[in-house]
C-alpha cells in the first residue's frame, strides 16, 4: 500500500514530461515557418554581409578574394568615410530633434477636445504615406535656383540663395525634407501614447491648482517616457537609412557635403564596384543600428 502513491507521483511526471514534450514539439512545429523565413532573409544575409567585408573583388569570373581586415582599416584612414560619417550624424541629430518636438507639441493640442482634431491628424500624417520620390522631384524643384523658393525671397527684396548648389545650404534641404515626411508618423505615435495617460491623473493635477505647463512637465512627458525612447530610436534609423532624397535631390554634393552613409555604400558598390569595401560600411551601419536597438531596449527594461 505504501508503494502506490510513490508509482502514482512517477506516473504523474512521465505523463507531465510527455504533455511538456508534445508541447514543445507543437510549438517548434508552428514556428518553424517563420524560423526558416528568418533564416532566408535575415540572418543569411547577414552573415553573408560579414563574409563579403573581409573580401575584395566583384561578382565575376575572377571571384572574390579574402583580405581579412582591410577593408575595415581602409575605412579607419579614408577622410571620405569619415566626412559622410559626419555629415549623417549631423544629419541625424537635426532631424530628430524637429521630428520629436514639433510632433510633441501638435500631438498635446490634438489630444484636446478641439475642432476638426481628425481631420487635422489625417493631414498630419499624410507626408508619411506619400512617395519619397515623388516628394524628393518637388522639394527639387521648389529649391532650385530658379525656383519658387528663391522667387519669394526676391519679392521680400532678399538676394537668392544657391540652395542645391551650396555646401552650407544644401543639408538643410534634406533635413526639411526629412523632418516633413517624418513628423506626421510621430504625431500618431505619441497621440497613441497620450490614450495610454490616465485621465485622472490630470483631473488630480487640476484639483492641485496646476496650469498647463505644469501638467505637461510632470504628467504628460513622464507618462510619454517610453514613447518619446521609441520615437527617438525609430526616426534615427529612419535618418541613417536615408538614401532617396540624397540621391533624387543633391547625389551626394556638393563637393561630398550630403553625401549620407547609406548613398556612400550604394556609390562604393554599385558605382565603383568595391563590393568588400562596400559590405565593411554597411557592416558600421548595422552595429550603429544595434547600438540603438539595444539602447532602446534597455530603456524600455528601465521604464517597467
Amino acid at each position: 500500500m505504501g508503494e502506490q502513491p510513490i508509482f502514482r507521483t512517477k506516473q504523474a511526471h512521465k505523463t507531465l514530461d510527455i504533455l511538456i514534450d508534445q508541447d514543445n514539439f507543437a510549438a517548434g512545429l508552428f514556428l518553424a515557418p517563420a524560423l526558416i523565413l528568418l533564416g532566408i532573409f535575415l540572418f543569411y544575409p547577414i552573415i553573408y554581409l560579414l563574409y563579403l567585408s573581409f573580401t575584395t573583388g566583384s561578382f565575376t569570373v575572377d571571384g572574390m578574394r579574402w583580405v581579412g581586415w582591410r577593408n575595415y582599416w581602409r575605412l579607419l584612414i579614408d577622410a571620405d568615410f569619415w566626412q559622410v560619417m559626419g555629415n549623417s550624424f549631423y544629419f541625424g541629430i537635426a532631424t530628430v530633434i524637429p521630428t520629436i518636438v514639433l510632433p510633441l507639441l501638435l500631438a498635446t493640442i490634438l489630444n484636446q477636445a478641439i475642432a476638426l482634431r481628425g481631420l487635422l491628424r489625417t493631414a498630419y500624417f499624410i507626408p508619411s504615406i506619400t512617395s519619397l520620390v515623388a516628394v524628393g522631384l518637388s522639394f527639387r524643384w521648389l529649391f532650385q535656383t530658379q525656383g519658387p523658393v528663391n522667387n519669394w525671397l526676391i519679392t521680400l527684396g532678399l538676394d537668392p540663395i544657391p540652395w542645391l548648389s551650396s555646401t552650407v545650404w544644401a543639408m538643410p534641404v534634406l533635413i526639411l525634407l526629412s523632418s516633413w515626411k517624418q513628423i506626421g508618423f510621430n504625431l500618431v505615435v505619441f497621440l497613441g501614447g497620450l490614450q495610454t495617460i490616465p485621465q485622472s491623473r490630470y483631473e488630480a493635477a487640476e484639483l492641485d491648482g496646476a496650469n498647463a505647463w505644469a501638467k505637461f512637465w510632470y504628467i504628460t512627458l513622464p507618462g510619454l517616457r517610453p514613447t518619446i525612447i521609441f520615437a527617438v530610436v525609430t526616426t534615427t534609423i529612419f535618418t541613417f537609412r536615408s538614401f532617396e532624397q540624397v540621391y533624387i535631390i543633391t547625389g551626394g554634393g556638393p563637393l561630398n557635403s550630403t553625401n549620407l552613409l547609406v548613398y556612400y555604400i550604394y556609390e562604393q558598390a554599385f558605382a565603383r564596384f568595391e563590393f568588400g569595401y562596400a559590405a565593411a560600411a554597411a557592416t558600421i551601419l548595422l552595429l550603429i543600428t544595434f547600438v540603438l536597438v539595444a539602447l532602446y531596449l534597455r530603456s524600455w527594461q528601465e521604464t517597467d
